[in-house]
């Protein structure tokens, strides 16, 4: 898989893709991540990227030709171009799936009051990661590449995201490690039974009884 980012601001991007899960997918070329400063791409004398809102109102508003013209120049047939922005579709699991499936992403990250409507013309989905507001872009952009390419087959193991939070729009079971007793609390005796059919039984009736207690919209 192949991911572009176009932003403003590339310096962000320093050191999150350079550790953990997705430093060893990008040295064992699962992905290839390339951070685009779209502001190399305008034409103007003085690399002008954004400009006043036609109507009036406050702040500046991103301009079309340098996003425009360095999507037209990283876009092929298999590219699926999104935009951030926090009236986009709400992101969920299912979409992060969708989406590691997908051999080329672009993602376009916003900035300032917003972007020129237009822009909307050249993406083929739009996503938000929250109901909130943030400064721009570039930290829903690190949010969607974490959690796609954890998901790309060969980045981590099938079985350890088969269980995770949303699979199933179920919560993740709680999970214990040693010393089987800590400060008066116990690990629950069935984790230790040895009995597998048991502990899948148990790790299901935890997933449920977690999402009604935590999470019961997930379960409408």
């Amino acid at each position: 898989m192949i991911i572009d980012i176009l932003t403003l601001f590339p310096e962000m991007y320093n050191g999150v893709f350079t550790e953990s899960i997705i430093k060893r997918a990008v040295e064992e070329d699962k992905v290839k991540i390339n951070i685009h400063n779209f502001r190399d791409y305008s034409t103007d004398p003085h690399h002008k990227v954004d400009d006043t809102p036609y109507g009036g109102g406050a702040g500046m508003v991103l301009t079309c030709q340098p996003i425009f013209d360095c999507v037209k120049n990283l876009r092929k047939e298999n590219s699926k171009v999104i935009l951030l922005t926090p009236d986009g579709v709400l992101y969920k699991e299912k979409m992060a799936y969708d989406l590691s499936q997908e051999k080329h992403l672009i993602l376009i990250c916003g900035h300032y009051e917003g972007f020129d409507e237009r822009i909307r013309s050249i993406c083929d989905l739009e996503i938000s990661i929250g109901d909130y507001v943030l400064t721009g872009g570039e930290i829903p952009s690190m949010v969607l590449v974490d959690s796609i390419v954890r998901l790309i087959p060969g980045v981590i193991e099938e079985e350890s995201h088969l269980n995770d939070s949303f699979n199933d729009n179920l919560l993740d079971y709680p999970t214990y490690t040693k010393p089987r007793v800590y400060e008066g609390m116990e690990v629950p005796e069935v984790l230790v039974s040895g009995d597998h059919k048991r502990i899948n039984e148990f790790r299901e009736n935890e997933r449920l009884k977690r999402t009604k207690e935590r999470r019961p919209d997930l379960l409408d």
